[in-house]
């Protein structure tokens, strides 16, 4: 699990560049309007939308972006239908990509996401080519951190559908069965932790090996990926020194 972490770690130094670019509000939105379409709009009994928009307030979004996306996910304000996916496909030396995105138009999204693969020497794939090289799970990133692991361990213990921890560089993740992540959740924020990230994702089950221009051409098609808008996650099994990011 610690290509996981490690990326968990890369991403987190990227998130002020990509405040910057104006990408994260975007996201948000999207998440939070398909929170609100596929739960309702109630954060109390939707747990998505509730973390949904705990996130978006931590990123200091406004209270009436945060309404109106609400709004349009339960259908009560006009708007494009938003519908989940995820793409599969090939980075550098084979390695595997898999892409969530959030979209009102496939075919936009998926003519984009082949020019980011095919222009950094990758090439989108069928749907399975690289998901069985995945676990699904769902994963906690607490705020907090250097916590004490023990601590941790004796809350999330309490929790049903907890599986594991991870402290790695003083971040501490949570990994749980998908289905229960937001049960997790609840039991964590009852014993004071907060989460800085709660989300169901892909852990690699092997790592594949980078050095040289290899690392730097995995970043720019990781970059041009988290740039698009529709894409709302990336996960690779690329292992790599996080000291060749600063290169």
């Amino acid at each position: 699990m610690s290509g996981h972490n490690k990326w968990s770690t890369i991403k987190h130094k990227k998130a002020a560049t990509d405040a910057k670019r104006g990408k994260v509000f975007t996201k948000l939105i999207k998440e939070i309007t398909i929170a609100a379409r596929q739960g309702g709009s109630d954060p109390t009994a939707n747990p998505r939308l509730r973390t949904a928009i705990a996130t978006a307030k931590s990123s200091s979004m406004p209270a009436n972006n945060i309404d109106r996306a609400v709004k349009k996910g339960a259908g009560e304000l006009d708007g494009g239908q938003m519908e989940e996916g995820t793409y599969e496909g090939y980075g550098p030396s084979g390695v595997a990509v898999l892409m969530e995105v959030v979209t009102d138009n496939r075919n936009r999204t998926t003519a984009d996401v082949r020019h980011c693969l095919s222009k950094n020497n990758g090439n989108l794939g069928e749907n399975g080519c690289v998901s069985w090289m995945f676990d699904r799970r769902g994963i906690i990133l607490l705020k907090d951190e250097n916590l004490d692991e023990d601590t941790v361990m004796e809350a999330g213990l309490e929790a049903d559908g907890f599986e594991d921890l991870e402290i790695e560089d003083g971040r501490t993740t949570v990994y749980t069965d998908p289905s229960k992540l937001y049960v997790v959740l609840e039991v964590l924020e009852k014993a004071g932790y907060e989460n800085e990230e709660a989300k169901i994702g892909y852990i690699p089950q092997n790592m594949v090996k980078l050095e040289g221009k290899k690392v730097q051409q995995m970043m720019r098609l990781i970059d041009m990926l988290e740039e698009n808008e529709d894409v709302t996650e990336v996960y690779t099994n690329a292992d790599f020194d996080p000291a060749d990011l600063e290169d």
